[in-house]
């Protein structure tokens, strides 16, 4: 660290004084930045030029008049699966280690760029059997397994649509995203490992069947051995089918704009909305992004801790790091199981050297002490990374002080599953310049980002506004699946021509971006706009708390008070002389309009399986009304969770009251 708070890049000497002028490599990054705004045919073409296309057909990009306003490689044919397997073999590429698997209960295996391309041309061979043909969609419901990866590739390569459903949601949200995108094969697993548990995966689907008329076909993987009920003519066991599948199916070549995929994401209503996601745009994007963020190297290991459920798991386990010829870990279990250190453990086994991973996790292993990280040798990691939420500045240092030994820079990277790669980011894969703890610093190649207010007008720098993108880049999701004009309204309207992502952000005088939470978690206090994440991070910098959770409770006067659930870290107990000292604490650093109303001490907060703090089921229990309507939360949590967790707090923040 520098005097100036911040980490340069690479070999991490003193970093120039950033709040007196731009560093040469940011320099560098802005000017690439500008050269594929300016130039989008020119720049995107050429980094296209390095992937497979069979036809090559008019411009890498041209501009329409309705949302998304530009379509990418329209004319273009090509093929995802061929260019994360095929395109390696006969290649040194072909016997490189692909993916390593670590099982949470100890099963490993290790494939092969060549044992993959055959298990995925077979996992296509059975889709085919199946009636999978090229524009049909197919929902993938599955533990973080090697077939999962099969299944992903196998159904690009003929041209087919997947769906992936998160192992963790419930039978009517499985069955909802089955019927909106009328799927017509499920691939699932007779279960799952998740803390020592099997997770009872095929009989969720069948639970979800009984709603949807599409299904024609389930093939079941067998993972957990538990006994499962098959249904004839419908069911096949995955064992049994590959034994009479093709070692090889032809990929299916298709235009550039052809969906490869539909992500459902969280909405304000109780439908799904089904991000879809282009072919080519999206291939180049993530063959870019996934260079110029991480910099991968052949003697690189990389290690995405993400579900494949989530688009980082789409982009950064699956796409990303096979179009770049790249080794990665995958792993099917829990952080915390058997116990804490399983993550060092997996980093030390198998040489991880890439790590990325989210800031709830980063703040989960800083509650449990630093203990279980220095049982391990971490000497391997060169690289790490966030993704998911802003990172506070706290559990930055701590990331890069006990986790990488202080040599490792970080990538705090935004993005979102609409946006299909990250958009804002370090970019060492490009250039190296100053790190700040906290700031994700500067836009991606072609990421046209703007700070406005809630007019459209551009802020001058460092004035907190909304972060827009004012032109398309080649990742941009094509539409919501099924309703265009939905597309149009959430992510147009607000700023007509302008991509609006809906969070809360800053540019500082250098430039870089500082994402600060969605725009919807802002809390309006007296007048005065201030962002929930802004008041964690400063509850978070006190030396006694390991996590915090800020809702504005709605008041009389002030229009909403904070109140914070904090949680402490080891060998500090809750008193009311702690809570003054939080309360003094947000009054000195942030000043007295941001003081909680109330700072409740629990033992944990409620988050969706992805870490999201279920921040309108906290407030729920702080105003003291029954818990309402759950199933427009985020998309990956279950009424059930929701429930229980709503149960949990209460009792807590009761226990508190008295």
């Amino acid at each position: 660290m520098t005097e100036h708070g911040t980490v340069a890049h690479g070999e991490l000497k003193e970093a120039l004084p950033v709040e007196t002028r731009i560093s040469p490599g940011a320099a560098r990054i802005m000017e690439i930045n500008r050269d594929a705004i300016e130039h989008p045919n020119e720049f995107w073409s050429k980094v296209a030029s390095e992937l497979y296309f069979s036809e090559r057909t008019g411009p890498a990009f041209e501009e329409i008049k309705e949302a998304p306003y530009g379509r990418w490689f329209a004319k273009w044919k090509t093929n995802l699966s061929y260019n994360c397997l095929d395109r390696w073999i006969g290649t040194e590429t072909q016997h490189k280690v692909a993916f390593y698997w670590e099982g949470e209960n100890g099963d490993q295996r290790t494939l092969t760029y060549l044992q993959l391309y055959r298990e995925v041309n077979r996992m296509a061979s059975i889709l085919e059997t199946a009636g999978v043909k090229a524009g049909d969609r197919v929902t993938v419901y599955m533990p973080m397994i090697p077939e999962a990866i099969f299944t992903m590739m196998g159904i690009v390569r003929l041209g087919a649509i997947h769906s992936v459903v998160f192992g963790g949601f419930t039978a009517q949200a499985l069955a909802d995203r089955i019927n909106d995108s009328k799927s017509k094969v499920v691939v699932t697993a007779d279960g799952g490992w998740r803390r020592g548990k099997i997770v009872e995966l095929k009989k969720i689907v069948d639970q979800a069947l009984a709603q949807t008329p599409t299904i024609e076909k389930v093939i079941v993987v067998k993972r957990t051995a538990q006994p499962v009920e098959m249904t004839e003519g419908r069911d096949v066991w995955y064992h049994d089918a590959v034994k009479g599948a093709a070692d090889y199916v032809a990929p299916v070549m298709v235009e550039g704009t052809h969906p490869s995929y539909i992500l459902y994401t969280s909405g304000t209503t109780g439908k799904p909305k089904g991000a879809c996601h282009s072919t080519a745009g999206y291939m180049v994007w993530l063959y870019y992004t996934t260079n110029a963020v991480f910099n991968i190297t052949p003697k690189d290991l990389f290690w995405c801790t993400a579900d494949i459920g989530w688009v980082t798991g789409h982009s950064y386990i699956i796409y990303g790091p096979t179009l770049r010829g790249a080794t990665s870990l995958m792993y099917e279990g829990a952080a915390d199981f058997p116990a804490w250190d399983r993550w060092w453990d997996n980093i030390e086994k198998y040489g991880v050297s890439i790590l990325y991973t989210s800031p709830t996790a980063i703040r989960g292993f800083i509650k449990q002490g630093e203990k279980w990280p220095e049982k391990h040798n971490l000497s391997s990691l060169r690289i790490l990374g966030t993704v998911g939420e802003p990172i506070n500045p706290e559990a930055w240092n701590w990331y890069y002080r006990v986790i990488g030994k202080s040599h490792c820079p970080i990538v705090d990277t935004w993005w979102q599953t609409e946006t299909g790669g990250i958009m804002i980011s370090p970019q060492p894969g490009i250039a190296t310049y100053p790190l700040k703890p906290g700031s994700g610093t500067l836009p991606l190649a072609g990421v046209d980002a703007a700070v406005v207010d809630e007019h459209g007008k551009e802020l001058p720098r460092a004035e907190k506004g909304l972060i827009v993108i004012r032109r398309p880049w080649p990742g941009q999701f094509m539409t919501l699946w099924g309703d265009h004009q939905r597309y149009e309204q959430v992510y147009f309207s607000k700023f007509p021509g302008f991509y609006y992502p809906a969070d809360f952000c800053y540019r500082d005088t250098d430039h870089y971006f500082w994402l600060l939470g969605r725009a919807d978690e802002v809390m309006k206090i007296a007048g005065h706009r201030i962002a929930t994440t802004e008041l964690e991070d400063i509850l978070i910098m006190h030396p006694a708390v390991a996590e915090s959770a800020v809702i504005g409770k709605a008041d009389e006067i002030k229009g909403e008070v904070p109140v914070a659930c904090v949680i402490l870290k080891p060998g500090h107990t809750p008193s009311p002389q702690l809570r003054q000292e939080l309360l003094d604490h947000v009054r000195n650093n942030m000043g007295p309009i941001a003081v909680p109303s109330q700072i409740y001490f629990v033992e944990k907060v409620p988050k969706t399986r992805s870490a999201k703090i279920m921040r309108r089921l906290i407030r729920d229990v702080v105003e003291e009304r029954p818990l309402g309507d759950v199933t427009t939360l985020e998309d990956e949590t279950s009424v059930e969770e929701a429930r229980r967790a709503y149960n949990e707090l209460k009792a807590q923040i009761d226990k508190a009251r008295t």
